[in-house]
């Protein structure tokens, strides 16, 4: 059967106009004020969403490369898309050899977008590669 839900048009604009908030909230308290800081695993619930969070946080084009790789080969699976994204990223951190699961970096977000518009923000830390 699988799930049927329509997507409000406003969607995207609407993350994206709130999620500079989120993020803010959320780093804030560790310092955190460059977003290409961070590493970003995302719900893929649309593509918009995804180009509109790039643009917002003035992210560089490689920064949501897990969640867009997730997103062309799996479509948007609901939440666990943002796991698959984690799993991908942690992969091509390995294979790129960077020193953490995180791209290099030490800290990152795992974002998720539910019902009435919901935004689970997540805070992660990397662990070291050897």
């Amino acid at each position: 059967m699988g799930m049927e839900y329509y997507l409000s048009r406003d969607l995207p604009k609407l993350v994206t106009n709130n999620i500079d908030q989120c993020l803010l909230e959320m780093f804030e308290p560790f310092g955190v004020d460059d977003w290409n800081k961070l590493f970003y695993t995302v719900h893929t619930v649309a593509p918009a969403i995804l180009k509109g969070m790039e643009e917002k946080l003035g992210l560089t084009s490689e920064k949501l490369g897990a969640s867009l790789y997730v997103l062309s080969e799996y479509r948007n699976m609901g939440s666990a898309s943002a796991l698959f994204a984690l799993d991908a990223l942690r992969r091509k951190s390995m294979d790129d050899g960077k020193s953490t699961t995180g791209e290099g970096l030490e800290l990152g977000v795992l974002l998720g977008f539910g019902p009435s518009l919901t935004v689970e923000t997540v805070g992660l830390w990397s662990f070291a590669l050897e």
